[in-house]
C-alpha cells in the first residue's frame, strides 16, 4: 500500500488524472477496476474517479507495486541540484513568480534552438536547471514531493539574446502567467542595435514563415503558403555615428520565431552581430558574433486577484535588467536606461 498527501501543485484535479501521474504502465481500464474495487480511497473513504482532490487530501493506493513509477534517470532530485553552483541574475521574485536576466549564450531548455544533438548531461547548462537548483537551495521546491509539477518556464527567448525570462513557482502562477501572456497582458520591451539611421517610430507589418529543419524563418511582404503576419513596433533612441548603428526599443505584437531579428533584416537594417540574417564578419571586429538584442523590461496587467496565486502585486509594474548587463549599450554611451520611454 502507498499513501500520497496531495499537495497546493496538484489541488483542483481530478482522481484519475491523480493517479495517472502517481503510477506508470498500468491500463487505464486497470485503473478504474481498482476505483470501483475499492482499493483506492481518499481520505480513508471511497472513492470515484471524477473527484477533485484538495491540498491535504490524503489517497490511498492498495495496488500492485509494479506500478508505482520509479524515477526517471533525468528526474530531478534534491542532492544533485543542491551542488549546482550557477547563481541566476535574479530581477524580481515573490513567493509565486522569479524574474531572471538570462546571459546570451545560454539556453533556456534542454533542446531549443533546435539543438536536438547536445550531450545528456547539458541540461545542466540550461537556465531551468540552474533556477530549479537555485529553488532547491531556498527551500521552495523539493522535488519528491511534487508529483507532477516543476518550476516552469512562461516564456523563452533565444540562446544568444539575453534579458527576462519569467518562472512561475507554483501551478497556479503558471495558469495565471501563461494566461495573461496569451491574452496579451504581459508586455516585453527588447533593445536591439542595429546597422543604418533609424529615426522616429513606426509599425512594421509583413509576412513570417518558419522552415523547421533550418531552424531559420523568412520575411516577405506578401502572403505566401504557410505564413503568418508579423507587426514589430521600433523607435529609435539614438545614434552612433561612429559606427553607422541606431540603437533601438522594440516591442511586438506578435511573438513568432526570431521575429525582431529577421524583420530588421527584412527592411535593411539588421542587428549588429547578426549572423542568420546578414553577414556579421565586420561586426565581429567590434566584439560581436551573435545578435544584439535584449528583451530588456517587462510589465504586468494583472487588475484582480486570479483562482490560487495573487499576482496582483505586480500590476503595473515596469521590471528591467541591469543595464551593465546589455553589452552594446557601451557603444551608446549617451542613452539613458530609466529615460528609456514607453512604446
Amino acid at each position: 500500500m502507498k499513501t500520497f498527501t496531495v499537495n497546493a501543485n496538484d489541488a483542483g484535479q481530478r482522481l484519475d488524472k491523480y493517479l495517472s501521474k502517481c503510477t506508470e504502465g498500468m491500463p487505464k481500464s486497470l485503473l478504474y477496476k481498482y476505483i470501483r474495487k475499492k482499493r483506492v480511497k481518499v481520505n480513508g473513504a471511497r472513492a470515484h474517479e471524477g473527484d477533485i482532490l484538495s491540498a491535504g487530501d490524503t489517497v490511498e493506493l492498495w495496488i500492485p507495486d509494479e506500478f508505482f513509477a520509479e524515477k526517471s534517470a533525468d528526474a530531478y532530485d534534491s542532492a544533485v541540484l543542491s551542488r549546482v553552483k550557477l547563481r541566476p541574475a535574479v530581477v524580481y521574485e515573490d513567493e509565486n513568480i522569479l524574474l531572471c536576466d538570462k546571459k546570451p549564450g545560454i539556453l533556456c531548455h534542454l533542446g531549443d534552438e533546435g539543438d536536438r544533438n547536445r550531450a545528456d548531461g547539458s541540461e545542466r547548462e540550461t537556465l531551468i536547471y540552474a533556477l530549479t537548483a537555485y529553488l532547491v537551495a531556498k527551500g521552495e521546491y523539493v522535488p519528491e514531493d511534487e508529483r507532477s509539477f516543476a518550476p516552469a518556464l512562461c516564456n523563452r527567448i533565444d540562446r544568444n539574446t539575453g534579458g527576462i525570462v519569467i518562472l512561475a513557482k507554483n501551478a497556479s502562477a503558471l495558469r495565471q502567467m501563461n494566461e495573461a501572456i496569451r491574452e496579451n497582458r504581459v508586455s516585453k520591451r527588447y533593445l536591439c542595435a542595429v546597422h543604418g539611421r533609424l529615426t522616429g517610430e513606426a509599425e512594421l507589418k509583413a509576412w513570417h514563415r518558419k522552415d523547421s529543419r533550418t531552424n531559420t524563418v523568412a520575411v516577405t511582404a506578401q502572403r505566401l503558403p504557410g505564413s503568418k503576419e508579423i507587426v514589430t513596433r521600433y523607435r529609435a533612441l539614438t545614434y552612433d555615428t561612429k559606427h553607422d548603428l541606431t540603437l533601438c526599443g522594440v516591442t511586438l505584437v506578435t511573438g513568432r520565431t526570431h521575429q525582431i531579428r529577421a524583420h530588421m533584416a527584412f527592411i535593411g537594417h539588421p542587428l549588429l552581430g547578426e549572423g542568420k540574417y546578414a553577414k556579421n564578419a565586420e561586426d565581429r571586429k567590434l566584439g560581436f558574433s551573435s545578435q544584439a538584442l535584449y528583451s530588456a523590461a517587462v510589465s504586468f496587467d494583472f487588475p484582480e486577484a486570479g483562482d490560487g496565486a495573487d499576482l496582483t502585486g505586480l500590476n503595473g509594474r515596469v521590471f528591467r535588467v541591469d543595464p551593465a548587463n546589455v553589452d552594446f549599450l557601451r557603444l551608446f554611451p549617451s542613452f539613458r536606461f530609466e529615460d528609456w520611454p514607453d512604446m
